[in-house]
Order: structure tokens, then C-alpha cells, then sequence
């Protein structure tokens, strides 16, 4: 869409200075680069590379300091701006999961991989404190598959169902008022 790929444009030129110091930061605090990619899976069940600032460590695989920081400012997501760019993600829409969630979905759930994956969506910002919520269950992965991500695959398709342009705007002033 249009308005994704020009917000994407405008917001990488402006953030610019930020994209490099938060790189210079991540490289020293994690390792160069500190770019970190993942498969993921995209529209059409296709799977696609995303970008993200690295906030671990890859010899101690722990969380470093300035990682907690981006990951509770969203600020590690920045990258992302580059998938907007290059036709993989869309500003609002499904957040996009590894392998093995949304390619797995069946009879109207699959509706969630006509969607191009975003950046933000109403279930980003109804979980945008996933992993602390994770870490206070028993067993987080159990918590995820049956409690939280069939909740977001129900609030996706209801995004599908109800897809529009003012939904859009919606859910991005609400995400830059958190």
C-alpha cells in the first residue's frame, strides 16, 4: 500500500541518526552487526526475513542491558520500517510469527495469511507486554498456544473482517499513544 511504503520512507529518513546510534549501540553492547534477522511467516503462509535490533547476547544468550531497554521502548522493532520498504510487511496487520503458528492455522483462521504481517495491530497492543505476561506463567509455552495466540489469531481475523482504512489510522494513533 501506498501509505505504508511513504510513512515507511518519511520515518526512516527522519529516524535516520537514531537507526545508527541504536546500531552503534546494539553492535557494541551484542556483537557487530547488531542487526538480528529470523525467518518468519508472511502473507500467504510465505516465510521472509525480519529485521530487528539484536537485545541478546549470542554467546550468553541473555537479555543485554541496553536489549531490556529496546525491547520495553518497542525500540528494537525499528528495523522493521525496512520490511515495510521492501514489500514484506505493512504498517497494521498481524504480527508476524516463526514457523509453525500462523502457517499451521485452519478453516477461517487462515484468513490471517491474506494479510500482509505489520508492525503493529490490536492484538500488538493488547499483548505488547507478551513476554513479561510469559514469564509469570507456569509453562509459557502452553500459555502461548492455548490461551494467547488463539486469542490473537481470533482478533486478526476480526481485523481481516473489518479491514478499512480508518481501522488503520485507528490503530496506529493508538499505538503511538502508548
Amino acid at each position: 500500500m501506498l501509505m505504508d511504503y511513504s510513512i515507511a520512507l518519511l520515518a526512516v529518513i527522519l529516524l535516520f541518526p537514531i537507526f545508527i546510534l541504536l546500531l552503534i549501540l546494539t553492535s557494541w553492547d551484542t556483537g557487530f552487526p547488531g542487526i538480528f534477522k529470523q525467518e518468519r511467516i508472511g502473507r500467504h503462509a510465505k516465510p521472509f526475513t525480519i529485521y530487528k535490533f539484536r537485545t541478546i547476547h549470542p554467546i550468553t544468550t541473555r537479555k543485554s542491558f541496553i536489549g531490556k531497554w529496546l525491547r520495553k521502548t518497542k525500540l528494537d522493532e525499528l528495523p522493521q520500517l525496512f520490511n515495510i520498504l521492501k514489500g514484506d510487511m505493512a504498517l497494521v496487520g498481524p504480527r508476524p510469527d516463526v514457523a509453525g503458528y500462523y502457517d499451521q492455522l485452519n478453516g477461517e483462521d487462515r484468513l490471517v495469511l491474506l494479510l500482509k504481517p505489520g508492525l503493529t495491530s490490536e492484538a500488538g497492543i493488547k499483548y505488547r507486554n507478551e513476554e513479561e505476561l510469559l514469564s509469570r506463567q507456569e509453562n509459557p509455552l502452553q500459555y502461548n498456544d492455548e490461551v494467547l495466540f488463539p486469542d490473537k489469531v481470533r482478533m486478526n481475523v476480526e481485523y481481516y473482517h473489518n479491514l478499512s482504512f480508518k481501522t488503520d489510522i485507528f490503530i496506529l494513533l493508538k499505538t503511538l499513544s502508548i
